[in-house]
């Protein structure tokens, strides 16, 4: 009986058959995730920083970023990706740092980029137009 539970924790499941299931497995995984947030804020302490609706966009905008996949193996590989990091996340695996600049600063919630370009020498704004950002 010890060995199936193994096997679930791992968390390895056999490829989709079709995009119709890799479809129902990315929002099972979405529903997982928004499950999981109250442990995260909790663990995190991030009640001070973000509230849990900014949490929850910003899970769905990473979702949303590989919207145009469509191949079922491809899905699987990001589920699989998806949920190392929501397990490292919920393991504390990660520190508070970490959380905040991935998925709060990062997501552009509090993050402004638009002022990059008003540097006043002509060094600057060849810089800020490069290929560095």
């Amino acid at each position: 009986m010890a060995a199936p539970f193994t096997l679930r924790k791992i968390g390895v499941p056999p490829n989709s058959a079709n995009l119709t299931e890799a479809r129902r497995r990315v929002f099972d995984f979405f529903r997982a995730a928004c499950r999981s947030i109250p442990t995260i804020m909790d663990i995190y302490n991030l009640q001070d920083v973000v509230a849990p609706s900014q949490l929850r966009f910003s899970i769905s905008a990473q979702i949303r970023n590989n919207a145009h996949v469509t191949d079922p193996k491809v899905i699987d590989l990001l589920l699989f990706k998806g949920m190392e990091e929501l397990t490292d996340i919920v393991d504390h695996a990660k520190q508070r740092h970490h959380i905040i600049g991935q998925y709060v600063v990062g997501e552009g919630l509090v993050q402004n980029t638009g002022s990059k370009d008003q540097g006043k020498s002509d060094f600057l704004k060849n810089f800020y137009t490069s290929n560095y950002f």
